[in-house]
Formats: C-alpha cells, sequence, structure tokens
C-alpha cells in the first residue's frame, strides 16, 4: 500500500530553487561562505597566504666580497644579478618589491661601471637599499652614492657600508689582510635585520671622512666624477711567467685582456678592480708603475669560485 505525502506551497518554492539555480551561482554562494567562515576564524577550504616579496640585488665583484654580500643577503625569491653582464646584455630596466646594490668602493667612490649603469638604469620597487663594501677607509662614500643616484634620478632608501678584507695591493699585503678580524657575520646580521623592517636610513658621515676624501683626491689626483678610470695598457703588464690559460681574459669585467697567438694583450679603459691581477693563477700580471706590498700573496673571497668570477664577468661570450 503506497502513502503519498503533500507539499506545503514554501517547500515547493524551495524545491523549485534549488533545481533552477546555476552552477555559476552556486559556486559564487559557495565562495561567501567559505570567506565568511575564514573571516569568523572557521577552517577554509583555501588557506590565505602572504603575498612573497621579491627582491632583485645588483652586484659588482672583483675579487668576490660584493658577490658573497649580495649572495648572503638573498633568499630563494632574490634574483642576484651581475652589473657587468647586464652591460653587455643592455638590460637597465627592472621591477620588484625590492631592489638592491651591492658594490666595492674604490678611493671611496662606485666603480665607474656601476655609476655609468645607475645612469641609465630605471629601477621600478617600493624599497631601494645600497651596500657598500670598503677595506679600510669608507670616507664620504654614503654621501657620494647618494649624490650619484639622486642625480640619476634614481634615489635610494637605505644606504650603508660594510667592511670586508682589503684587495689594494700597492698598500696591503693580502696574507696579513685576511688574518684581521673584520666581523663580517655580525654586520651582516645588522643588515638583514635592516632589510627584514625595510629601514630608510643613511649611514652617517663625519666631517672628518668628508676631509679625508678632499684630501685623497687632492692627493691622487683622481677626477671624483669618473673615479678610477685608467687604462689597462698604461696600469699593467703581462710577463713571462704567463701560461696562456686566459683566466684574465674571463675575469676582466670590461674585456680588456685578449689572448693571442703572441701571448695575453691588454688594451681598454679599466676600473682598477684587480680581477685580473688576483685571479692570474700564475701571478703573471704585475703593476707597471705601482710596487705591491707583499708580490706573493693574491686574494680571492674564500666562500666564492674563480668559476662564479668569470660567470659574473665575462665579455667574451
Amino acid at each position: 500500500m503506497f502513502r503519498t505525502f503533500a507539499l506545503s506551497e514554501n517547500q515547493l518554492k524551495q524545491k523549485h530553487t534549488m533545481e533552477t539555480i546555476s552552477r555559476r551561482s552556486a559556486l559564487k554562494r559557495m565562495g561567501l561562505l567559505v570567506a565568511g567562515a575564514a573571516c569568523m576564524g572557521m577552517p577554509a577550504l583555501t588557506a590565505c597566504e602572504n603575498k612573497t616579496k621579491k627582491r632583485i640585488i645588483l652586484y659588482f665583484t672583483g675579487t668576490g666580497n660584493c658577490l658573497y654580500v649580495a649572495r648572503q643577503l638573498a633568499d630563494e625569491h632574490t634574483e642576484l644579478l651581475s652589473i657587468p653582464q647586464l652591460v653587455k646584455q643592455g638590460r637597465y630596466t627592472f621591477e620588484a618589491d625590492e631592489i638592491g646594490i651591492v658594490y666595492p668602493v674604490y678611493g671611496h667612490m662606485p666603480p665607474n661601471m656601476v655609476r655609468e649603469f645607475i645612469k641609465k638604469a630605471h629601477l621600478e620597487a617600493g624599497y631601494k637599499f645600497a651596500i657598500l663594501t670598503y677595506g679600510n677607509r669608507k670616507c664620504s662614500s654614503v654621501e657620494i652614492w647618494d649624490d650619484v643616484s639622486r642625480k640619476a634620478g634614481c634615489p635610494f632608501d637605505y644606504i650603508t657600508t660594510m667592511i670586508m678584507v682589503d684587495n689594494w695591493l700597492p698598500n696591503f699585503d693580502m696574507n696579513e689582510q685576511i688574518k684581521i678580524d673584520k666581523h663580517i657575520p655580525e654586520s651582516l646580521e645588522r643588515i638583514r635585520t635592516d632589510l627584514v623592517a625595510q629601514r630608510r636610513w643613511h649611514e652617517p658621515v663625519t666631517e672628518l671622512e668628508r676631509q679625508q676624501h678632499a684630501g685623497f683626491l687632492q692627493a691622487s689626483g683622481v677626477n671624483p666624477e669618473t673615479g678610477f678610470l685608467l687604462h689597462s695598457q698604461d696600469a699593467f703588464t703581462v710577463t713571462d711567467a704567463c701560461i696562456g690559460c686566459g683566466i684574465c681574459t674571463e675575469v676582466c669585467p670590461r674585456g680588456n685582456y685578449e689572448l693571442t697567438s703572441t701571448g695575453i694583450k691588454t688594451e681598454g679603459a679599466c676600473e682598477f678592480c684587480f680581477a685580473c691581477i688576483h685571479n692570474c693563477p700564475q701571478k703573471a700580471i704585475l703593476f707597471k708603475q705601482m710596487k705591491e706590498v707583499n708580490p706573493n700573496a693574491r686574494y680571492r673571497n674564500e666562500h666564492v669560485s674563480l668559476w662564479s668570477i668569470k660567470e659574473a664577468n665575462h665579455q667574451k661570450l
């Protein structure tokens, strides 16, 4: 015996609504329910995640110090880019949440290639930072970079310095330099903390440091508008100790060295970064007009391989 049930008018309306609701409307309603649950602290079907910040670090390195610093300030969301390679490729436009630059100071000033790069660069970022490495005196380096970058229309929010091994062979013995504790881990931790907080700060420069820089310019005759910009054929000589390995042709950021049928030849505008002289395994590259404190000592950052220096600076490929 069958039994029948009569539906009320309201029940019939609800049944009709459920049968005619579109799939899109159902998904939309479900989304509203999920969002409501999340707002109420209830478990949601999808997790809410914070947007990951992208960081780009541009660097210039001759003996590995700045490449090491750049690597230490990078995480899995950081892109490391060599300025000599970018110049070779003609790449000057970059966009990220944060963009930083790491370079060594030469006579308290940026390498000429870095100076020319920033004049052409378009850096689109909410936060820009600069780390300047030095080995003995930083003097006016922070104010110099602030002036250079502002004139280029690219001011930086954070500029600081970091002391490392000084690779200036005419004044320092590399074997003695590497023995000095320059508190590199502590400096890196300080900088990391500042960058996480996106600190907007320029390291102060004292009046004494300004005077020291002015004295250096007067004594050296270096043009403050270009910094160290010499000619490699006037600065260096290649001795008979050369075995033609070609390393100098790969580590020079300007590509000034060439392996010919008669040996290594060098010519061209020179940054005076000493990548060639420090990375020559035979110590066959010497200064023409300056004497070294210890001609038998050379330096490359212990954490950076020769291959990495080549990747950063090679101009021939």
